[in-house]
């Protein structure tokens, strides 16, 4: 038997879901909607199964991201991205790797949500602009303006340095090892001075509710974790497609990605709401 186009492209209806929403909860809400949907179509008359199913997760990510964006206003704190644990495979695609990391990810926050589909479809899956414009129901000609003003605006705002998977892994390394034995001047040589965290605790856990910037602020409130906690343990681990951290403190998870540029860290994108803290135990099936 030929299996089902809906099973066939699971991974790929995923990891657009997940790019639209930033969130693996509502990713597999929205694959659920769509199957639904699916089972109730005449398959016969679907003549391109992948572009269909793409199309059909993309306007139920769509309205999901509508209701989202509503309660995200009211989120505590700093909203993050939810962290997948991923296998090192999935940064041989370099493409798909940088789509679904947290700084890209967090980038796409930015955007509205047409805005986001398109730059998605578009960038990333290189969909044709007749197709999104069925996708999200607008002209051809608008989808090309939308894609080039979200284009425009992710630009300004990406990380523009991209480092090897061998250095990013060794500076992660570095900075894991700081801050399990709460050393200040190395975590102070690990950071750029101009370096951000910014932290999700959801109201749920301790996080800092805006923001931090710079490194002699940062620093210090990093290495006095292990003097203010019971046990602390780090591990390197493959998150959203790159080197980054798991920290267990008193046996709670949490997940740090980085930005690294020129040896150091720029970004710490820090997740400590256990909501967003389910993925980490099982690799997420990505693909483009």
């Amino acid at each position: 038997m030929t299996q089902d186009p809906f099973v066939t492209h699971r991974s790929l209806l995923f990891t657009v879901a997940y790019e639209m929403l930033g969130s693996a909860a509502d990713a597999e809400d929205v694959l659920q909607e769509t199957w639904l949907r699916w089972a109730g179509v005449d398959h016969s008359q679907v003549r391109d199964p992948r572009s269909y199913l793409i199309r059909a997760v993309t306007r139920q990510a769509l309205n999901r991201l509508r209701t989202l964006s509503r309660s995200r206003e009211d989120y505590v704190g700093e909203w993050l991205p939810e962290p997948l644990l991923t296998t090192p495979d999935v940064a041989e695609d370099v493409e798909l790797a940088e789509s679904v990391s947290i700084a890209l990810l967090t980038v796409l926050e930015t955007l509205g949500p047409a805005e986001r589909a398109v730059f998605v479809l578009r960038e990333v899956f290189e969909m044709p602009y007749g197709e999104i414009a069925d996708a999200i129901g607008k002209s051809p000609a608008a989808v090309r303006q939308i894609a080039r003003r979200s284009r425009e605006h992710v630009a300004a705002r990406r990380p523009r340095v991209q480092v090897s998977r061998s250095e990013q892994q060794a500076v992660v390394e570095r900075f894991l090892a700081a801050l399990r034995t709460g050393q200040l001047q190395e975590l102070l040589e690990v950071m750029a001075p101009d370096v951000v965290l910014i932290a999700d605790g959801g109201g749920v856990v301790a996080a800092a509710l805006a923001p931090i910037h710079g490194a002699g602020l940062v620093a210090p409130i990093l290495a006095r974790a292990n003097q203010v906690v019971a046990a602390i343990a780090t591990t390197t681990v493959w998150l959203n497609g790159a080197p980054a951290g798991r920290i267990d403190i008193d046996g709670e998870p949490s997940a740090v990605s980085v930005v690294v540029e020129d040896g150091r860290i720029t970004r710490i994108y820090l997740v400590r709401n256990p909501r967003k803290l389910t993925r980490l135990d099982e690799p997420a099936e990505l693909a483009r």
